[in-house]
């Protein structure tokens, strides 16, 4: 991968991590990376800021004596000389600062503010205000060397100002750089056809998981650098696509495992338990691993009796703890009692899957019975899209009548991370169509708005008279960032690298590109098709034996032409 390219995809500031491997997993590197634009500076006369351009020269990252073009920030009285600059697309990690000399050779104190939108780098962290510095330091002043250089700073960030302190002061810089860390991976999964819009989501989507895959699987990272295990689902899902089996997965699984006992739940949420459920058995279809399983084996079955405990003799689910599917979703309790039936329902039936891997016939037919007894529930007057995605792929629900509530509004009420759901319930019912428009409308919309990577949560209805996050906000439209958010990320605290929006990548790998897995380790492997209106797609899916090469070409007759390569091992079903 060309320096160009990791740019794109850059990762984690960990100053003690240059050297870190894991073999096949990759190892982190680092990367500088210099701005690409100036957004705006506090003055543009020549007084205060001279030589400004020269911060967007690559740098060296070295301070020298001569030979390199200088920039000067310059105070008078209370006039601040500030300057916000653009890195061109979303990275994670920390701001180096190189200095040149001065007649003084006094340190100069500067404020550093990163932000995901621009307008987060103009924000105050007070009490009035949604700007933090929670998980990550993002806003800071630091001390500057004379004739030197210094690193600070470890947050998920495309923008930063930079503003000068202290009255009657002059910063002299050679070059400001941003330090971005990721785990060095091949992109061996690819997506492309003919609508380069979805190919750009597909891209982000990938992106933003990929800048999440830390030392662990993080949700976000600016905020909620943590392992929210229900989260991790579409996550896994991406990562499985484009990178393949990854040491990132197992540790996060095993590290929720490990610090929770059976008798709470995962993070607190009693959903949560029930997605590292059907994590492990996605990832031991896709990897194969029985032995890996079999660790699971002591801790998952004790789990699915747990599950299978909270299951009444009427087949109605009784889970206690923190019921919740998604942010939007969560103050609809009739919703959430929906989902938590279907979502439950799919984990008995995936744990009856993995008991007959492992050999225990007992805790199978016992999660399979438990499970029948849930089939004979039906649900009356399902609103909840959130609720209708999961009834229709726990089978409760009829797949059109699943997708008339989904498609229903069109974008409304889609939310980043069931979202995913959304779209494997409308291609459950043959809506690919439909599934492609949402995408290209939801999904898309963000991209709209400037977004290299998914965020939080996004409403449809943020699009009207919204600014771009990576221009200056104006009086005449809504500045997106600062004015929405709901629950724990209002305003400036949304995160705009947020793992688990990342699914339409999974899901175009998997149902336009049609890879669809049917015998564990990828041994056995579906491809089937579903262009809907694109007239062409062609891509690439990672297995544990080797890369499948797929291209399909839809003819006059409206027949899908396709060439398929795949290594030894692998059956491929048309």
């Amino acid at each position: 991968m060309n320096k160009a390219g990791r740019y794109l995809i850059a990762g984690i500031l960990s100053f003690a991590s240059l050297s870190i491997l894991y073999g096949q997993s990759g190892s982190i590197v680092r990367e500088p990376v210099s701005p690409v634009k100036i957004i705006w500076m506090s003055d543009t006369s020549g007084t205060r800021i001279k030589h400004a351009e020269y911060l967007l020269n690559p740098g060296i990252g070295q301070a020298v004596l001569s030979g390199v073009k200088l920039c000067y920030l310059i105070n008078k009285s209370d006039q601040k000389a500030s300057v916000i600059l653009d890195f061109g697309t979303e990275l994670q990690g920390a701001i180096q600062i190189v200095t040149g000399m001065t007649g003084s050779k006094k340190p100069v104190k500067v404020r550093i503010r990163l932000g995901e939108s621009v307008s987060e780098t103009m924000s105050e962290i007070d009490s009035t205000g949604t700007a933090t510095n929670d998980h990550a330091m993002r806003d800071f002043e630091l001390i500057l060397p004379w004739l030197g250089k210094i690193e600070a700073g470890n947050s998920g960030f495309r923008f930063l100002k930079i503003d000068l302190m202290g009255e009657n002061s002059t910063a002299c810089i050679q070059e400001i750089r941003a330090i971005s860390i990721y785990r060095d991976i091949p992109w061996e999964g690819s997506f492309k056809c003919n609508d380069d819009l979805l190919n750009k989501i597909w891209q982000t989507g990938a992106k933003t998981a990929h800048l999440n895959m830390q030392e662990y699987m993080w949700d976000g990272i600016k905020r909620d650098r943590l392992v929210w295990i229900g989260d991790m689902h579409p996550e896994v899902s991406t990562i499985l696509s484009v990178f393949g089996s990854n040491e990132v997965i197992t540790k996060s699984l095993d590290l929720i495992r490990d610090i929770t006992p059976v008798s709470d739940w995962m993070n607190g949420i009693s959903s949560y338990s029930m997605w590292w459920v059907l994590i492990h058995r996605d990832y031991y279809n896709y990897s194969g691993d029985l032995n890996y399983l079999k660790e699971q084996k002591s801790y998952l079955n004790a789990l699915l009796r747990k599950f299978c405990s909270m299951v009444d003799e009427k087949g109605k689910e009784k889970l206690d703890g923190n019921r919740f599917l998604d942010w939007p979703s969560s103050g609809d309790k009739i919703a959430v009692d929906q989902g938590y039936h279907g979502l439950l329902l799919m984990t008995l039936k995936a744990g009856a899957e993995m008991c007959a891997y492992t050999g225990d016939q007992e805790l199978e037919n016992l999660c399979l019975s438990k499970a029948k007894l849930m089939s004979n529930v039906r649900f009356q007057d399902v609103q909840s899209k959130q609720a209708a995605a999961l009834l229709s792929l726990a089978g409760l629900m009829a797949p059109e009548s699943a997708n008339a509530v989904l498609s229903k509004g069109g974008a409304e009420n889609v939310s980043t991370f069931y979202g995913f759901y959304m779209l494997q319930a409308k291609s459950k019912a043959d809506d690919f169509d439909g599934a492609l428009n949402l995408i290209r409308e939801y999904w898309g919309g963000m991209v709209q708005l400037g977004a290299t990577t998914f965020w939080e949560d996004f409403n449809i209805n943020w699009m009207k008279n919204a600014s771009r996050i990576d221009e200056m906000p104006n009086d005449n439209q809504i500045d997106v960032h600062k004015t929405y958010g709901d629950y724990c990320y209002k305003g400036y605290r949304h995160s705009f690298c947020h793992g688990w929006a990342s699914g339409p990548t999974p899901w175009l790998t998997a149902n336009v590109l049609g890879v669809q897995i049917l015998e564990p380790g990828c041994k056995v492997v579906k491809v089937e098709p579903h262009l809907g209106n694109l007239q062409w797609v062609e891509g690439t899916f990672p297995t544990p034996l080797g890369l499948i090469r797929i291209r399909h070409d839809k003819q006059a007759d409206g027949k899908i032409k396709t060439k398929i390569s795949a290594p030894d091992g692998i059956k491929i079903i048309q």
